[in-house]
Parts: structure tokens; sequence; C-alpha cells
């Protein structure tokens, strides 16, 4: 092996990464999706120390387009739950307002703007068939309601009940009588 010097190199340590609660975050980029009718907003953690967390993530895994951004649908049965978003943003931003229509429907406005953000830990089955967790958006709030926020609790996958056999096999009821069709 040709020598190195490691004086100066840092030993690498764990990944830290935000807990489950709430946030102070920033609107980085927005984008519609007038067909399914939702848009995509993309988000970073503003204050404290994973400010910046999530467009570092971005930056470092480009592959993970959604670390960082979630969904809002605009469609008849959502309106409510988008109301909500809107009266969030609206609310932490002083005067600005986007209500969807009647003064501000341009996605574009929001970017730069504040947002509370309660995220919620879920569980979720990685490609590698291993269970994992995330951190999901639960819900938005106005920045000034942080203090008020509970941390939800985690978004759990349902308990796999035992099927079939430990080995792989079919069992086959005691006291089965009748000839096996493939013999």
């Amino acid at each position: 092996m040709k020598r190195i010097d490691m004086t100066n190199v840092k030993e690498a340590g764990g990944f830290e990464r935000p807990e489950a609660g709430a946030y102070i975050c920033r609107i980085v980029a927005v984008e519609d999706f007038p067909r399914s009718e939702y848009l995509k907003v993309t988000y970073d953690i503003a204050e404290g120390r994973f400010a910046g967390y999530y467009t570092k993530t971005r930056e470092d895994h480009p592959e993970w387009a959604w670390a960082g951004a979630y969904s809002k649908s605009y469609k008849t049965s959502a309106l409510s739950f988008f109301k909500r978003f809107c009266t969030a943003v609206s609310r932490s931003n002083g005067n600005f307002v986007f209500d969807g229509g009647a003064v501000n429907a341009d996605e574009r406005t929001l970017i730069g703007k504040r947002i509370g953000l309660l995220f919620q830990e879920e569980e979720y089955y990685g490609n590698d068939g291993e269970k994992k967790t995330r951190l999901i958006v639960n819900r938005e709030f106005s920045v000034d309601k942080l203090a008020s926020q509970k941390t939800p609790k985690p978004k759990l996958l349902p308990e796999e009940p035992q099927t079939g056999s430990v080995d792989g096999f079919m069992s086959i009821p005691e006291g089965m009588d009748e000839e096996m069709p493939f013999a």
C-alpha cells in the first residue's frame, strides 16, 4: 500500500438525521402537475442544527429526488388539506397570500417562503425487502405555532401474520384421506 497522511483526516461517524417533530422550513422549489392536480413542494429545514439538511442530501444523492419533498393535492376531495397548507404559508410570511385562486394561484411565489412542518416517522419496505424508517410530512402549521406541536406516533407497518410452514412447504391437514391430484 502506498503511504498516506491521515493526520488531519476525521474518522467517519454515524449518519445523523432529523427526528420526528416540528421544524421551521423554507420552500425551495414548487412544481405543478395540473393533470394530476397536485404541487410537488420541495422544502428544507430553515433553522436549528439540521438547517440545510435536505438540500445537502439531494446534492449528495441526486437519485433521492423526493428527499425533502412531498405532494400537496388540490383535487376537490383534498381541498380542506390544501387550504391548511395555504393558510400555514400565508400566516408564516406576514402579508403574503397564497390561496390557490382568488388572490394568488402562482405556485412560483411560494419559493423562499417559510412554513412549519410536522414530521412523522413511517415504516416502509426498502427495495432490498428490509423494513426501514423515514420521515414524512404529517401536516403543516404556521411558524408561530411551533411550540404547540405534538410529535405524532410513528406510522407502523402492520404485523405480518405467520402463513404457511416455516420450511416453505404447504402444511397438509392431519387425516386427509384423499389422494394427491398430482401424485
